[in-house]
């Protein structure tokens, strides 16, 4: 493995959190420690993981909360739930938030690293991911994994977070869709600063459409925007 995998611990127990970084960085992993359910929910927004390793009673927001949200911007990334409890409810509610899989403290860390590899096994495809996240968008070619905007043979890298707007607004095209819930699915929160960074994204974003006429990122004004895609 060339790039290791890396994962999201959001642990608030910190002894229990440091032993589980050491364990799986041993193994190989890249592990990425945050000892509340706010502080898991902006990692995630400012970087790529590979899996998600949540546990339950987070304080800020916890376990199932930081799933639902993670999930309304990765709705395939794989998450394992660790939790104190082994009530059937919360299992239930866990895996009906679309958990992967759920073990209970106390655990064994081989335990734990063998639920990690077989999920890791179920989803080939996220580590292969060369033709996913190829996006038709007018006369272009959307690469979302190689950050990239292709026409007429020509290509032109974008940074991480304009793929991620790009790609919002494909998911999105010809709706309206709300500054608020752009801001809260891509960046965790809704604030004024990040609104204003918004507006630059997508000011360069409609610069690099304007290849195509038929494009354009229409602003209604203090709701949101609309990505227009002429006859699609």
């Amino acid at each position: 493995m060339n790039d290791p995998l890396k994962i999201l611990l959001a642990e608030d127990d910190l002894n229990l959190g440091v032993l589980l970084v050491d364990y799986l960085e041993n193994e190989g992993f890249d592990v990425k420690l945050c000892k509340d359910g706010e502080l898991a929910l902006k990692a995630f927004h400012c970087q790529k993981f590979h899996l998600c390793l949540l546990d339950v009673m987070l304080p800020k927001m916890d376990g199932f909360q930081l799933a639902k949200t993670i999930r309304t911007k990765d709705k395939k990334i794989p998450i394992l739930f660790i939790t104190a409890r082994s009530l059937k409810e919360d299992k239930l509610k866990g895996y009906d938030l679309g958990a992967d899989d759920y073990i209970t403290k106390p655990f064994d860390e081989e335990e734990l690293l063998w639920k990690i590899k077989a999920v890791i096994r179920r989803i080939p495809a996220q580590k292969e991911g060369n033709t996913i996240g190829i996006i038709s968008l007018g006369k272009f070619q959307f690469d979302f994994n190689n950050q990239s905007l292709i026409i007429a043979g020509k290509t032109k890298r974008i940074t991480e977070k304009e793929s991620e707007i790009l790609k919002y607004l494909c998911e999105h095209k010809n709706k309206l869709v709300k500054r608020e819930d752009m801001l809260k699915d891509l960046w965790g929160e809704n604030d004024y600063f990040l609104g204003r960074s918004l507006d630059v994204f997508i000011t360069k974003i409609r610069k690099y459409l304007k290849e195509d006429p038929q494009l354009s990122i229409e602003n209604v004004f203090g709701v949101g925007f609309i990505l227009n895609t002429g006859g699609e």
